[in-house]
């Protein structure tokens, strides 16, 4: 005779504790599978096998994790599969149809706040630095989740998206009005957070319906365009014509944080891509620093060719042993966003910087003077920037960086300066 097996409690069940296939009674071939868990420490793994003869073949169907399918539950769906299976039903389509039902029901029941964690963390590698990661989850949990965070991101209107850039909020001065009109650069920037989140969901089939975020033939029926509440404000940048002034008085200063602004102007770059640089980067031979992808804003490497000045900046700077960023903070590391800042706001209060300037605002300062005092083309002047030059066709046909040409313009600017 068969061997008939006993039929277990919910209380034996949980004390099963052996790696294998326990059979738990009830419904014949009803299992329960208990795995090696993949970290020591970890819970063992359990879930619920049913073993069943479906005409010829043999079929092992699951039937969920345990205890979140309870011992009764498992044998509820046991004996409705076993039934459907003596009636002809195919049994994998019709576990197939239940998995996909569910899957559309999960999929449905996602919130705005899940697809956005989940596309942040997808695409953690896009991000230019932690703190544009952070500046992103900080503006959306701000702004966004408050309102919208809870909601189903199938059922998001426009509207919804109108009471986040509508909602008051205090600007500078204290008044208080709507996000669009005080904060607009702010505004702006939590849209397009919430678009690209939404394009997410309904690339992933969280949503059927138009996004509802897009700016054109939308939401500019409805918002005044934030050019006309608050026109663009470009970096206040130092004249080139006081730059004779500026530059003994810069050299003057001997800390590594007016050093870094001195190789940032002779190089015409961002100041990411100098606080960052790394002795690594630099060739000497052919003098030359190749700043990497992952440290400029196009994430692609740009070649610098460094006039002598740059060179015999960089030859006076200590090798500190460990440390490999050519301009290093007193703590280790490299310098902090607003060292070359606090460098040059000090020289505006002694009186050695006579206009408003900030570091980024040498970049101008640069193509001011390339375009008025020398007869380098457009394109030349904006690879010197670290610019990205035509469009995606030209980009492709166009591999060099004029690099050549480019070595004229700097050495021009060096002797400029000086």
């Amino acid at each position: 005779m068969p061997k008939i097996s006993p039929v277990l409690t919910s209380v034996a069940v949980n004390r099963l504790n052996r790696v294998g296939w326990h059979a738990v009674g009830g419904v014949a071939g009803l299992l329960l599978q208990i795995r090696k868990p993949t970290q020591e420490g970890a819970a063992m793994p359990r879930s619920w096998i049913l073993r069943i003869r479906a005409g010829d073949k043999r079929l092992v169907i699951g039937l969920g994790s345990y205890p979140q399918v309870s011992l009764s539950d498992a044998r509820e769906q046991a004996k409705k599969l076993v039934a459907e299976a003596r009636q002809g039903v195919d049994l994998k389509v019709r576990k197939r149809s239940i998995r996909s039902a569910a899957l559309a029901a999960a999929a449905k029941s996602k919130t705005f706040t899940e697809c956005a964690e989940s596309y942040m963390e997808a695409h953690s590698a896009d991000y230019r630095s932690d703190k544009h990661r952070k500046q992103w989850r900080a503006t959306l949990k701000s702004y966004a989740y408050p309102l919208i965070g809870n909601m189903l991101v199938a059922d998001i209107t426009m509207r919804n998206i109108l009471d986040v850039l509508e909602q008051p909020t205090s600007s500078r001065d204290g008044s208080t009005g709507k996000f669009w009109h005080t904060k607009t650069e702010t505004a702006k920037r939590v849209l397009g957070r919430i678009k690209v989140v939404i394009d997410y969901a309904i690339v992933n089939e969280y949503r059927v319906r138009t996004n509802p975020a897009i700016w054109k033939g939308y939401l500019d029926t409805q918002l005044p365009s934030p050019q006309k509440i608050s026109p663009q404000v470009h970096h206040p940048a130092v004249p080139y014509a006081q730059m004779g002034g500026f530059m003994p008085l810069l050299r003057q200063n001997g800390s590594i944080s007016a050093k870094a602004l001195e190789f940032l102007i002779l190089t015409a770059v961002r100041t990411r891509s100098v606080r960052l640089a790394n002795w690594s980067e630099i060739d000497f031979e052919k003098k030359l620093w190749i700043i990497p992808a992952e440290h400029t804003k196009i994430k692609k490497e740009h070649r610098v060719p460094l006039p002598s000045q740059s060179i015999s900046l960089l030859q006076s700077l200590p090798h500190i042993a460990g440390n490999t960023v050519i301009f290093p903070s007193v703590k280790g590391g490299c310098l902090s966003d607003m060292a070359m800042s606090q460098l040059m706001r000090g020289m505006r209060e002694r009186g050695e910087l006579k206009c408003e300037g900030v570091p980024h605002g040498f970049r101008s300062t640069f193509r001011d003077w390339a375009a008025d005092q020398t007869s380098y083309s457009d394109e030349i002047r904006m690879v010197s920037s670290g610019h990205t030059v035509g469009d995606a066709v030209k980009q492709a046909y166009q591999r060099t960086d004029l690099l050549e040409k480019r070595r004229g313009l700097m050495a021009e600017w060096g002797d400029f300066l000086d």
